[in-house]
């Protein structure tokens, strides 16, 4: 699903994993979810491109609505972007094309390498428990009922916390964060099966 967007068909999913992927483009997304707003010629001159090239995925990702144009900045040629808030939950692979499947696995492993470094970035910068980088594990016994109502209060208190980068307080920082849950794998705890 995609906050405030109709479902997404297949092959528009299969484009946009496919445009996440592309290295430039995550590069361009990066930016502006840093800095704000830039057009061609800043991103072309910050990422070591051409404005010809930057301006070419600068549409393309305004097609798949990850930014948009800043109106009251753009006149003529120079065209001003900034991106636009974007959830998307990855549905159940059982119901993928072979094609949207591929290009959502390739996407997942690049973020799993990103990912990867931020862990371990995470617990290099840790300062304890009041500091800005935090670095938590737990387990618990959960019914799937459960786990999605505790997903749905995660992404609550996302909203109640977070703030977009327009709105965020002064002394706020971007702060990155990533859950996973788990079920123990597939075998036996107590004589009784576990997982799916």
């Amino acid at each position: 699903m995609t906050d405030g967007l109709p479902e997404m068909t297949s092959l528009e999913r299969t484009a946009l994993y496919k445009s996440l992927g592309n290295p430039l483009r995550r590069r361009i997304l990066d930016y502006l979810g840093r800095h704000g707003e830039a057009n061609s010629t800043v991103l072309a001159r910050e990422l070591g491109e051409s404005s010809g090239t930057t301006s070419y995925h600068l549409r393309r990702l305004a097609e798949q609505r990850l930014i948009e144009e800043v109106p009251e900045k753009s006149g003529g040629r120079e065209r001003w972007w900034r991106a636009l808030p974007f959830r998307h939950t990855t549905p159940d692979p059982a119901t993928m094309t072979p094609e949207e499947y591929a290009a959502a696995a390739q996407l997942a492993h690049l973020k799993i390498e990103f990912d990867t470094a931020l862990y371990r970035r995470a617990h290099l910068e840790y300062r304890g428990p009041e500091g800005w980088a935090q670095v938590q594990r737990h387990g618990t016994w959960m019914t799937r009922e459960e786990l999605l109502a505790f997903m749905r209060d995660y992404h609550a208190l996302l909203e109640r916390y977070g703030h977009p980068r327009e709105e965020a307080p002064q002394e706020a920082r971007p702060v990155l964060m990533r859950f996973y849950a788990v079920p123990e794998p597939v075998g036996e705890w107590n004589g009784e099966p576990t997982g799916p």
